[in-house]
C-alpha cells in the first residue's frame, strides 16, 4: 500500500509539473531587418561656352563665358580650372579670373601655374550649380597693340586661350593641392 500511494504522489507530482510547465511562458521579441544599401557617389561636371568668332580690335571687350557647371547629385568636390594660354596672348589680350575662384599653391606655397580651384559643398552639388570663370565673362584687347602686331598674325600664332576642367571629391581629401595631385 506504501508503494501504491508512492507511485500515486509521484504520478500526482508528474502531472502538477507538467501542468505547470505548460502554462508558463518565456518572454522573448525580434526585431525587423534592417537592410544598408550602399549606392555609388558620382561627381559629373561640365565644361560650357558660348560659340562665337572672337576679332580683336585695340581697346575692345570680348564677350568670352567660359563657365563649369557641377550637375545635380554630384558629391561636395574640389572644383578645379586649368587654364592655358599660347605665348603671345599675353600681347594682346587681358582677363581676370571670376569671383571666388583661388589660385592652387603647391605645398612649398608656391603657385600652380594656370590652375584655380573652388570648394564646392554637399548641398550645392547635390543641388547643381554654374560658375563662370571669366570676371564679368569678359576678355579685353589691349589698347596698345598695332595694326602691324595684328597683320604679322597668321593663324598658327593667333593668341589662344584655352579651359579645362576638373573635379575631385572633397570627402577624405584635407586640402586642395593633395586633390590635384590625384588628377
Amino acid at each position: 500500500m506504501k508503494k501504491k500511494i508512492a507511485i500515486s504522489i509521484v504520478a500526482v507530482a508528474l502531472v502538477l509539473c507538467c501542468a505547470i510547465g505548460g502554462t508558463l511562458a518565456w518572454l522573448t521579441d525580434k526585431t525587423g531587418p534592417v537592410t544598408n544599401t550602399f549606392t555609388v557617389g558620382d561627381i559629373n561636371i561640365d565644361l560650357t561656352e558660348t560659340e562665337r568668332e572672337y576679332k580683336m580690335v585695340p581697346g575692345n571687350q570680348l564677350d568670352k563665358d567660359p563657365t563649369v557647371v557641377v550637375k545635380p547629385n554630384s558629391e561636395a568636390c574640389y572644383l578645379f580650372v586649368k587654364v592655358e594660354k599660347s605665348e603671345n596672348l599675353d600681347t594682346f589680350v587681358e582677363y581676370a579670373m571670376a569671383a571666388n575662384w583661388t589660385q592652387l599653391v603647391d605645398g612649398n606655397g608656391n603657385k600652380v601655374d594656370g590652375v584655380f580651384y573652388r570648394v564646392v559643398d554637399a548641398a550645392t552639388a547635390k543641388a547643381g550649380a554654374s560658375y563662370p570663370v571669366l570676371l564679368n565673362n569678359k576678355v579685353t584687347v589691349k589698347g596698345e597693340v598695332t595694326k602691324g602686331q595684328l597683320d604679322a598674325l597668321t593663324e598658327a600664332t593667333y593668341p589662344k586661350l584655352t579651359f579645362t576642367a576638373y573635379a575631385v571629391q572633397k570627402d577624405n581629401i584635407a586640402d586642395a593641392y593633395t586633390a590635384w595631385s590625384k588628377i
